[in-house]
């Protein structure tokens, strides 16, 4: 729309000529007077009572409500369709189902065992919160003893030492994968009950497993036989990184590069197979 163009602010000639009577007025005034009057009406209602009508608040904004975050899949997918015993009774179905999987002399000799759930559940727990299951696994432990070799005044890991890990080893090369993961679906309604004794009845064991997953495939390779250096009764790694390890750690690191990466290539193939994903896990090494 053009602007009003402005008002004429200039008096005329005729204001300045003396009044000496007031004129009879004209038809004209009246109406000018009129028209003074209403202007002047109109502008005291807006200076007083009018006030502008407040705008419709604006429509309520239609966006969808924020959804909370689906809860993570649940490891292994469905189990087999079998009725599982008391976690008190579960033995004699863990070692047929167990037997299944693997023929291997180290892990049938882990079978031999008492509480297997249990077991499993606590060297799984004590691996994720950083800690070494060796004492829970003391049907697989190596015969032989940890030796080392001492070379112009440095100590460091005798290679023959991995040797004693190669049967536990190839043992868990040889698990299959998927065969794995629905295993551990079958029996995880006592595996959860084991976890809940052990305190941690506010997470999932699939939570657990997980970070023992990671922690295990976070453990570097060391080609070379580390360097050591006496400490109490045992040794340390003169290598602070690798003495910055945690137990569980330590004890896979101990097994020897052959040995360690085998048992990482499996554990990363089965955590694929339980439904972790690739981002979840550490990068393979080169």
């Amino acid at each position: 729309m053009d602007e009003l163009p402005d008002f004429e602010l200039r008096k005329t000639e005729d204001e300045f000529s003396p009044v000496t009577s007031l004129p009879t007025p004209r038809v004209s005034q009246w109406v000018v007077v009129a028209m003074l009057l209403a202007g002047a009406a109109i502008a005291a209602y807006i200076a007083f009572a009018w006030r502008p009508r407040p705008a419709p608040p604006p429509a309520a904004s239609t966006a969808p409500a924020a959804t909370a975050p689906a809860p993570p899949a649940s490891l292994g997918g469905a189990g087999d369709p079998i009725t599982l015993p008391p976690l008190d009774a579960s033995d004699a179905v863990v070692r047929t189902l167990v037997q299944s999987l693997s023929a291997s002399p180290a892990v049938l000799a882990w079978l031999t065992t008492n509480g297997l759930i249990r077991n499993f559940t606590v060297v799984v727990a004590n691996t994720a919160d950083g800690a070494t299951p060796a004492k829970h696994l003391s049907s697989v432990r190596p015969s032989s003893s940890f030796r080392v070799v001492e070379r112009n005044g440095q100590l460091s890991v005798d290679p023959r030492s991995y040797d004693r890990y190669t049967a536990i080893a190839d043992a868990i090369a040889s698990l299959e994968p998927a065969a794995a993961a629905r295993l551990y679906a079958t029996l995880k309604p006592r595996i959860e009950e084991a976890h809940r004794e052990l305190g941690s009845a506010d997470q999932s064991f699939d939570r657990t497993l997980e970070r023992a997953i990671v922690a295990l495939l976070n453990t570097p390779v060391v080609d070379a036989p580390p360097r050591l250096t006496p400490k109490g009764i045992g040794y340390a790694y003169a290598d602070d990184r690798l003495e910055s390890l945690t137990p569980a750690q330590k004890q896979l690191l101990r097994m020897g590069p052959r040995n360690e990466r085998l048992v990482q290539a499996k554990l990363r193939e089965i955590a694929l197979a339980l439904g972790m994903t690739p981002a979840q896990l550490p990068a393979s090494p080169q």
